[in-house]
């Protein structure tokens, strides 16, 4: 009996350990949607999920990286948010699509303007950006949480290599290669609208043909018909004619 009580105890003492770790888990993160390639423009998304039971997220504050100033920072508008973003004067100019850029954007700001994350619920903030450095492998972004009970999370911690994930982590960025239209993602060429066309026209040649092909089935089968019947029809006549005469001889 001792023994199953104290593997009982053991085990609940695990579990209470998992649920108060749980939340630390949970953290602000940064992902494309799709890819992020070098020297392309990507859609990201910041996750943000609510850890307090008791109080609901209200404003997020994104800080971007210095080293690798984004020229380009568009926020897609979410309802019940409000989006600001803040530039800042580059101490190198930037040459983008053969023009030079003197400013970047520095921060994004949202600021809730209904009830914010409630507790239990996670937001996506999404940001169309570029175009994305070619040299390098990741963006590091700083993030600041703010709950409604005025309490601050800085997502700040910059990962060492290494080392054990810090508590409060910073989002991370990883880009890809580099893509060919550096649009993050494939275009369709000529050469696929051609193939598209010539499969077009394939079968719609097929479907002629096989409309004739029924066309000529369906006209060799009535003659068909037209001469069997002709040959019934000689027939009787014939042995009417032989069944006529016969009735006359024996007359």
């Amino acid at each position: 009996m001792k023994a199953s009580r104290l593997a009982a105890a053991a085990a609940v003492a695990g579990s209470a350990v998992l649920v108060l770790s749980g939340p630390a888990f949970a953290h602000v993160s940064v992902s494309p949607e799709g890819t992020a390639a070098k020297g392309g423009y990507a859609t990201v998304d910041f996750k943000v999920p609510n850890e307090r039971d008791n109080a609901s997220t209200t404003k997020l504050e994104v800080a971007f990286p210095t080293d690798h100033p984004l020229a380009s920072v568009m926020p897609e508008p979410i309802p019940g948010w409000t989006a600001q973003v803040t530039k800042a004067k580059l101490a190198k100019p930037l040459t983008v699509h053969g023009q030079q850029i003197s400013e970047a954007v520095s921060k994004v700001t949202w600021t809730a303007s209904g009830k914010g994350i409630e507790p239990g619920y996670f937001q996506k903030f999404p940001l169309s950006v570029g175009p994305l450095p070619e040299d390098a492998d990741e963006l590091v972004f700083k993030a600041i949480q703010t709950y409604s009970n005025k309490e601050v999370v800085r997502w700040i911690e910059v990962q060492q290599d290494g080392q054990e994930e810090p508590e409060n982590p910073a989002p991370v960025l990883q880009l890809s290669a580099a893509s060919d239209d550096h649009h993050g993602g494939g275009a369709k060429g000529a050469s696929d609208d051609t193939d598209v066309a010539d499969d077009a026209k394939t079968a719609h040649t097929g479907a002629e043909a096989s409309d004739t092909d029924s066309d000529d089935g369906g006209t060799d089968t009535t003659a068909r018909v037209l001469g069997v019947a002709g040959i019934v029809v000689g027939a009787a006549g014939v042995a009417y004619g032989v069944f006529a005469g016969r009735r006359r001889s024996d007359a």
